[in-house]
């Protein structure tokens, strides 16, 4: 038996959660030590086998690292992170030394090696903030015109979620995680018209994803790639 957390709760089942090259167990308040533990020693392989995946999975993330010259994502293709020393991208109010141009995602040169990291995400959230906002709205007119609905969002924001790629609120807010903008172009829509389409239905049900496949037929492919990103983001530390 190895070492794992416990905790209980007003839940009806137990389970079993892999995060972190650890285990949690999730109980119900009433449920003995001894049957949780039978059930842990039943699901010993499948423990086994997805902790040695967290585990190696944890390691890569501790050792990713940018430096220039390394190719990172935008909009689905590969761009060399580049030093610049003049130019600044600027996007409303927020001015930074950098941007994307041609093959070169730009930052600042010489950087110390830790801060790589901090200026490439500092040009993916003002890239974030001009295209998604202005996808956003584009789409929010077609679909309008297409459905015969005011869909226009109230406001559309970015955030640093690493596991949710976006939402909408109940007042018509989007919001974005700046990671999106790594995706395919695509993958882009994709996210985009479905936090768009819970201006419509606030829910996944049929009809929601009715309104996704009239104006992404194929949306089920997008889906899948974002999934595939989601993999990969996983094993890299963007915090």
């Amino acid at each position: 038996m190895f070492d794992y957390t416990l905790t209980r709760s007003n839940r009806k089942t137990i389970a079993i959660y892999i995060r972190n090259g650890g285990v949690e167990v999730r109980a119900p308040l009433r449920m003995s030590i001894r049957k949780i533990e039978r059930f842990i020693q039943e699901k010993q392989d499948w423990i086994n086998s997805n902790l040695t995946e967290s585990k190696e999975l944890s390691k890569r993330k501790e050792s990713f690292m940018l430096n220039y010259g390394d190719m990172v994502l935008y909009c689905g293709r590969q761009y060399a992170i580049t030093p610049s020393s003049s130019g600044r991208f600027q996007n409303g109010e927020t001015s930074y030394p950098g941007g994307v141009s041609s093959n070169n995602f730009f930052i600042p040169a010489d950087l110390p090696h830790e801060q790589i990291k901090t200026a490439c995400v500092k040009i993916y959230k003002i890239l974030a903030k001009s295209d998604l906002t202005l996808k956003a709205y584009e789409y929010a007119a077609k679909m309008g015109v297409m459905l015969g609905v005011d869909i226009r969002p109230s406001s559309v924001k970015i955030n640093s979620a690493a596991s949710r790629w976006g939402s909408c609120s109940a007042k018509k807010r989007l919001n974005f995680s700046w990671r999106l903008i790594m995706a395919d172009e695509e993958v882009i829509d994709y996210v985009v018209v479905h936090e768009l389409a819970h201006l419509i239905e606030m829910n996944h049900s049929a009809r929601f994803w009715a309104v996704v496949e009239r104006v992404l037929p194929d949306y089920r492919e997008w889906r899948k790639r974002l999934r595939e990103l989601q993999q990969k983001l996983n094993a890299e530390d963007w915090d």
